[in-house]
């Protein structure tokens, strides 16, 4: 059995930076992390590989520069059998839609997966669009809002859980699957781990190796257009009525009707 676990590269909340001209994410920063939700992901990919009686491989892919290597390392040391990364300046700003079309491209470069798992959403964005789009690019069923994965015969049964509870969902065949956190609880590299991820070959493909044109990806081909992005100024104004006795009470009364009608509240 093979699973495929796609894991994106974000920054940490506090070092987020945006390009102003292209409206996209500066993604070479070095303070990056997984992507919170792709961690609950890998770690329902990892319990399925323990409890299941068959063999399973686990692949992590990955989209995004070269630094993104570390992040699938991350992944490795973890307990992932294989690490790829879809890599190159024909990638660059990419939105979800040619996103999602890349990662479908490479995906069946890789083979065939029989569970596709990503996280909900990614913190960058918060949009939740790319695993439902790799579903469709490959024509598979995307179950989304997952809390929980397992294997019943030769279906995938997941619970999805709603507003106003929870759903039984299940698929014969393969399927992708976006998992919430409560999902799993992701485990900690182990020292071990991170000796034996340091010596393994992270493969990175690139536009060409899956058959990609710039006319299918990048800043160019991305439908999505970020029109303008600033910085919104924060102007608190505060004005201080006292009420030590009744004629100040009955004078910040008064001020207090004044302002409300001035915002037009009253």
């Amino acid at each position: 059995m093979k699973i495929l676990v796609l894991i994106k590269q974000v920054p940490e909340s506090q070092a987020t930076r945006m390009d102003e001209k292209t409206g996209t994410l500066i993604r070479e920063a070095s303070s990056s992390v997984i992507n919170p939700l792709d961690l609950h992901a890998l770690e329902c990919a990892l319990l399925l590989k323990e409890s299941l009686s068959e063999s399973v491989e686990v692949t992590c892919l990955s989209m995004g520069p070269m630094v993104a290597e570390r992040v699938l390392r991350e992944a490795l040391s973890m307990g992932a059998d294989r690490g790829v990364l879809l890599s190159g300046r024909e990638f660059a700003g990419s939105d979800t839609w040619c996103t999602g079309y890349a990662l479908s491209l490479a995906a069946k470069k890789l083979g065939k997966f029989d569970l596709i798992l990503c996280g909900e959403r990614a913190t960058d964005g918060e949009t939740g669009q790319t695993g439902p789009a790799i579903a469709t690019f490959l024509g598979l069923p995307a179950i989304t809002f997952v809390s929980s994965i397992q294997r019943s015969g030769r279906c995938w049964q997941a619970s999805r859980m709603m507003e106003d509870g929870y759903e039984t969902v299940e698929v014969e065949g393969p399927a992708l699957m976006c998992v919430l956190k409560e999902a799993s609880v992701p485990r900690l590299p182990t020292l071990q781990g991170k000796r034996e991820a340091r010596g393994k070959t992270i493969e990175v493909l690139g536009a060409s190796d899956i058959g990609a044109s710039s006319d299918d990806v990048g800043l160019k081909a991305s439908p999505t257009r970020v029109v303008k992005i600033f910085r919104p100024v924060h102007i608190k104004q505060c004005e201080k009525l006292s009420a030590l006795d009744a004629e100040g009470a009955e004078r910040a009364v008064d001020r207090l009707i004044e302002l409300l009608v001035e915002k037009k509240l009253i």
